[in-house]
């Protein structure tokens, strides 16, 4: 071993004593993206009927024996037993990205290519883990969803039946937003929080907003804040920044200006004659 090789060794062991995040974090022992991502893959083939009639009994028992390796025996029997329920939730999404995309030419180019089916049954899963008290296997979850699709929701966001995101690329939701059914996002949505002063004091509080059902939200729109609910049919036009509720029925627009053409020189010019 080199000096600079030795010196370097002791500086980072002398670093491990210190008790540091670092050092806290691994004492911690988080599972592994590897067993956490095989358990996903196996849950997401069952929740999209993606395994075959004579083998689902079979894969069930393997599922629940790695999700017991992870969560323990009593999780790992409580997240198979939501399965039916997950699934339930899956087939109305899927139905609604159909119902709602005129672009989608089948319900199988949605669950093979839409980012949207991906992102959101992962979710479907990883809320259920969140719920029974395993929040790290759920972010490993969702990241991987997050890598995948670009689309960033947080495992413990409340998110109800019929969902659609149409592309999806940019949106964020938070931990403590809640969804109603037949919920309507496109791209670049947050549904977030105001800034966080408060640190760790804002642990456990509500901070994200609420949308209740049949709620459309239009693309690079923001809502933010705990208190703030959006009434149930109401519309979020584009690039909306909403910080209060808004009530029932309502549409909330961005107040239009009429665009002028011109020049290099900054001169309006007359529009194209049509």
């Amino acid at each position: 071993m080199s000096t600079t090789t030795e010196r370097v060794a002791q500086h980072l062991l002398a670093a491990r004593e210190r008790n540091d995040a670092l050092t806290r974090a691994n004492r911690e022992r988080p599972p592994t993206r590897t067993e956490v991502l095989e358990v996903l893959d196996r849950m997401l083939a069952v929740g999209l009927d993606q395994v075959a009639d004579w083998q689902l009994r079979s894969e069930l028992d393997a599922i629940q024996g790695l999700a017991t390796g992870l969560v323990g025996e009593d999780a790992a029997t409580a997240i198979i037993e939501r399965l039916p329920d997950i699934r339930h939730c899956i087939a109305l999404d899927l139905q609604a990205a159909f119902d709602g995309d005129p672009a989608a030419r089948s319900l199988g180019e949605i669950v093979s290519a839409y980012p949207s089916c991906r992102a959101v049954s992962t979710h479907r899963i990883a809320h259920a883990f969140y719920q029974l008290g395993h929040p790290v296997v759920a972010r490993i979850m969702s990241e991987e969803a997050h890598g995948r699709t670009g689309i960033d929701i947080h495992p413990g966001a409340d998110i109800g039946c019929h969902f659609f995101i149409d592309h999806g690329t940019g949106v964020v939701i938070g931990e403590t937003t809640v969804i109603g059914n037949r919920v309507k996002l496109y791209h670049g949505v947050t549904l977030g929080a105001f800034s966080n002063r408060g640190g760790r004091l804002d642990v456990n509080k509500k901070r994200h907003p609420t949308l209740e059902d049949d709620v459309t939200i239009y693309p690079n729109a923001t809502i933010l804040g705990g208190a703030t609910v959006v009434g149930r049919h109401s519309v979020i036009g584009g690039n909306a920044w909403v910080t209060q509720s808004v009530p029932p029925n309502s549409r909330v627009v961005v107040e239009q200006r009429t665009p002028s053409l011109r020049d290099d020189s900054d001169r309006e010019l007359e529009p194209p004659a049509s």
